[in-house]
This record gives C-alpha cells, sequence and structure tokens, in this order.
C-alpha cells in the first residue's frame, strides 16, 4: 500500500501527533509499504526510512513552535504527487494539512482518513484568553464536526474521544486506533547514567512528568501535589522533560511553592536513549492531564517498569487499568499526594507495580497497532473515494 501522510508538526518539533505519525510510518515501513509524509520545513530535520517531503511554513503568533504549512508551497508538489500512485491520504492535524490534505486526495482521486489527535474543546482557551471560554467551546466542537464530517474514515486514538466526536454529530465511519509503542525501545533505559549526568544521588527519590508543558495539561496541578510529597519526604525531587509555552510559569509557581530545590526541568529529551533514561530514573511517573485522547507517555512508563500514579481522564481511563503498573488517583491534591508518597515509601509496592507495568504494556506493541490501521486502510481503498465535491451536507 502506498499512503500519503500530511501534517502541520512533526519532527524535530516533540510532541505526541510527531510521535504517532513516526510510530506509524515506521511500521509501515517495516511492514513492506511506501509512506510519503508532507510536513514543515523546520531548518533541521532526522533521517527516516521513509520519504519526507518538508514544506516551507509559518510560525503561529500564540506557539512559535507550531507551524502551518505555506500552501503555495505545498501546490508545487502536487503534479509530482500525482504520479504516485497513492492509495489514500492520511492527514494528522486540522488548519492547513486538513484542507490541502482534502483537496489533494480530490486532485488524486483517492479516499481521505484523518486521525482527531488534539481535544480541542478542552484547549482554545487556554491560548485566547479575551474570548469568553463558552464561545471558544462551542466554536471547536462546530469546527472539529465539520472537519471530520469532510473526509471519508476517521481515526480516533480512544472510545472516549471518539464518543465525543459523535456527541458534536460526527457521523463519518470511524475506529478506535491507539499509536503503539516500540517495546524493543522501550525496554532500556539507563536511570543511573540519567541520575550522574545531573547529579541526582542514587538513593534521592524522584518523579518524572514527561509530556508537552502545555497549560491544557495540567502540570501545575503537579506541583502542588509535589509542595504536599515534599512535607513527608523533603528530598524528593520532580524532574520534568518537556518544553511548552508554560514552561516560564510553571517554573515561577514552582520557586513560589518553595519547590526550587525539589525540580528540575531538563526541557527535550530525544528519544535516542535520553528520554528512556529519563524515565528510568524515577521511581514514580506522575500525569495528571485531563484532555489526552490516549496519553501515549504513561504507555512508555509502564513498558520501562516505572510505576505510574496518574488521574484516568478521557483518553488516559483507556490506557490505565488500577495496579496493572500503576495507581489511579483523583484530580485532589491530598490524595494524589498521599499515593506519591506510597510508592516512595515502599520498595516491595514498587517492584510489583514494575513487574506488571512491563507486562501489561506488551498489548500496546507498535507492529499490532499498525496492523490494525492498514487492516481499516483496506476497507476504506475497497469502498473507493466519493465523487468530487462536499462528502457530506451539512
Amino acid at each position: 500500500m502506498r499512503v500519503l501522510m500530511i501534517s502541520d508538526v512533526y519532527f524535530p518539533r516533540v510532541n505526541g501527533v510527531s510521535t504517532s505519525v513516526q510510530t506509524f510510518a515506521r511500521e509501515f515501513v517495516e511492514q513492506g509499504h511506501s509512506v510519503t509524509l508532507i510536513a514543515p520545513d523546520y531548518g533541521r530535520s532526522v533521517p527516516e526510512p521513509f520519504e519526507v517531503l518538508r514544506i516551507p511554513s509559518r510560525a503561529l503568533p500564540v506557539d512559535p513552535e507550531d507551524r502551518l504549512l505555506r500552501v503555495r508551497a505545498l501546490r508545487r508538489h502536487r503534479a509530482d504527487l500525482a504520479t504516485r500512485g497513492f492509495d489514500l491520504v492520511h492527514i494528522h492535524t486540522p488548519f492547513v494539512a486538513h484542507y490541502s490534505g482534502v483537496a489533494l486526495a480530490r486532485r488524486l482521486g483517492v479516499p481521505t482518513v484523518e486521525s482527531y489527535h488534539t481535544f480541542f474543546e478542552q484547549y482554545l482557551d487556554k491560548y485566547v484568553p479575551l474570548i469568553p471560554a463558552a464561545w471558544l467551546r462551542f466554536a471547536a466542537r462546530r469546527f472539529s464536526a465539520a472537519q471530520c464530517n469532510d473526509v471519508d474514515a476517521l481515526v480516533a486514538p480512544s472510545q472516549a474521544m471518539l464518543r465525543v466526536l459523535q456527541r458534536y454529530g460526527v457521523t463519518t465511519p470511524a475506529a478506535v486506533i491507539p499509536t503503539g509503542i516500540k517495546l524493543d525501545q522501550f525496554g532500556r533505559g539507563d536511570g543511573a547514567a540519567f541520575r550522574a549526568r545531573h547529579g541526582i544521588p542514587a538513593q534521592r527519590p524522584v518523579l518524572v512528568h514527561v509530556g508537552r508543558l502545555a497549560f491544557e495539561k495540567n502540570v501545575d496541578f503537579l506541583l502542588r501535589v509535589l509542595a504536599r510529597v515534599k512535607r513527608q519526604v523533603p528530598a524528593v525531587l520532580l524532574v520534568v522533560a518537556g518544553e511548552g509555552p508554560a514552561r516560564r510559569d510553571l517554573q515561577h509557581q514552582a520557586h513560589a511553592l518553595g519547590l526550587a530545590q525539589n525540580t528540575l526541568f531538563v526541557g527535550y529529551l530525544e528519544r535516542d536513549g535520553a528520554l528512556e533514561d529519563c524515565y528510568r530514573a524515577g521511581d514514580a511517573f506522575i500525569f495528571a492531564s485531563n484532555t489526552e485522547t490516549q496519553g501515549l507517555v504513561l504507555l512508555e512508563a509502564l513498558a520501562l517498569g516505572v510505576p505510574v500514579v496518574s488521574t484516568a481522564v478521557m483518553g488516559t481511563a483507556e490506557v490505565l487499568v488500577d495496579g496493572c503498573g500503576c495507581l489511579i488517583a483523583p484530580e485532589e491534591e491530598q490524595a494524589f499526594a498521599d499515593l506519591v508518597v506510597r510508592v516512595l515509601a515502599d520498595p516491595h509496592q514498587r517492584a510489583a507495580l514494575s513487574r506488571a507495568g512491563t507486562a501489561y504494556a506488551q498489548a500496546w506493541s507498535a507492529p499490532a497497532m499498525a496492523q490494525r490501521l492498514l487492516a481499516f486502510y483496506a476497507t476504506i481503498v475497497a469502498r473507493g473515494a466519493p465523487p468530487s465535491g462536499p462528502r457530506h451536507v451539512r
């Protein structure tokens, strides 16, 4: 199968969408299929076993890390793409990638698939503060429904996200297919080496959080939890791996809470061993985002045998099973902190959770999820592309 993917974000920009695109594309190639990815040009890139067509892009004013493809630059490639014999177009982000992807698919006469990676209803008000949140949520719902109803098939990373889209009025044929994890990659990591690189004593209690530092990710809640954990475990250290628009605010909050010596912000870490080492340096991984459509970092922590303490909301509720490598916590500061302290204080429980998490993660392998998506592609291709023009009457 020849797959054309398009996204407004990809590595070296680090986030869940980039990880999902890379994971599926690499698996498709390993299983004998062909992938071309259209993605922004950031001025630097990473080598891939599939073709990446880099398009000039412009930064978004609300977050310069995010980009939008330049439509005119993309149009220059349409004639060449038309000769490639693609079977379908898979769109991974809204905005320019969505509209350009739909236009390309219609020009090529192939079906369109779209992955809904981001829960925009819980996102926009964090970045557009001057407009009432209720108005933004309404606009996000209408926007998402219109885009999802304009493609031939939809991929949701969790049943919870699909139910939300169906409540919006989305009627497009859909499948729930999470992003898998590379078990060989997330089966190793050197926590002692990470601690040595950052001057962290071997016996110091360490918590780890990996993720984009965005306002909707609820990392501020974790800092308040950390302040409560510190009362019982004064030496505790929270290592925060990631970047994003909320980083400065979070660092200021840490100082205000008296946590300057209990937090370490290490920025983005490459998935070349550095990130895996970071995970393994932790006695526990903590997480509290309410907007995840899946929560891939939770699976990565579990696969590496790091006990997880997390809330379970939206997509994370479908990833986490209490006792299978994790303890599920309420979004209440003291109750969450009590569970963290329990894990830090009990090496036997940590060891039991570590073993259970590693075993549980085996069911989420990248090859298995790629095969599910390829099977879904086959049903879409068999139906063929619809006639040109709007897919649905709204």
